[in-house]
């Protein structure tokens, strides 16, 4: 293969281009190392050593140093990994490797992600926030009725309402329609929004 292009990225890092494709980001001691150089012949040997060795491991690392940082999903990650501009073998090696160790579980971060925020948003939102995050379709459905378990949304309905600081009591119907239209919007069924208003002092 040869190496078509470095290009500096930052002071300290570069973009190799392999046969006019990016390759990898090496430093620039490491392209000291390989004796990488516009123009020169780079050895299939040499390429899968220094995808292994260097950019794997590499890769390796940062998961894990991102899973520290917060849970994600595997879609997350692997977003996160890609925009890091490690190349697709290298994803997939640091995703294998987190997952190994139990690191990376899209129901575990569903069911957090569902359970800190259950008594504040409604199961729509959750549901479609959860696979914004990239976790599929299943697994969110499945968590979201495990976590909510037959319960209503009462206590996250009253939250929104304390939290718009809408005095029930005295509210114009004009208030009120906004009221609706708020927690319609974030997902909450008519009938449970009206259930929790007409018996508001019993809630309360």
């Amino acid at each position: 293969m040869v190496v078509t292009k470095v290009e500096m990225l930052t002071k300290i890092k570069y973009k190799v281009y392999l046969d006019e494709e990016f390759a990898f980001v090496l430093y620039k001691g490491e392209l000291s190392h390989y004796r990488i150089v516009e123009g020169t012949l780079l050895e299939e040997d040499t390429v899968q050593e220094i995808l292994q060795k260097v950019i794997c491991k590499r890769a390796k690392l940062r998961a894990m140093h991102l899973l520290e940082d917060m849970d994600r999903s595997e879609s997350a990650l692997r977003e996160k990994l890609r925009q890091g501009l490690y190349p697709p073998e290298a994803v997939e090696a640091a995703i294998s490797y987190v997952k190994s160790f139990g690191y990376l579980d899209d129901a575990r971060y569903a069911e957090n992600f569902v359970q800190s925020r259950k008594a504040s948003k409604s199961r729509r939102e959750i549901l479609y926030q959860l696979c914004q995050k990239g976790v599929s379709r299943e697994i969110a459905q499945q968590v979201v009725e495990e976590c909510f378990d037959g319960q209503d949304e009462t206590e996250a309905i009253l939250k929104i309402i304390e939290k718009k600081r809408v005095d029930l009591r005295t509210a114009t119907p004009e208030q009120m329609q906004k009221l609706y239209g708020h927690l319609a919007r974030k997902g909450f069924r008519y009938e449970d929004i009206r259930q929790v208003i007409q018996n508001y002092d019993e809630n309360a």
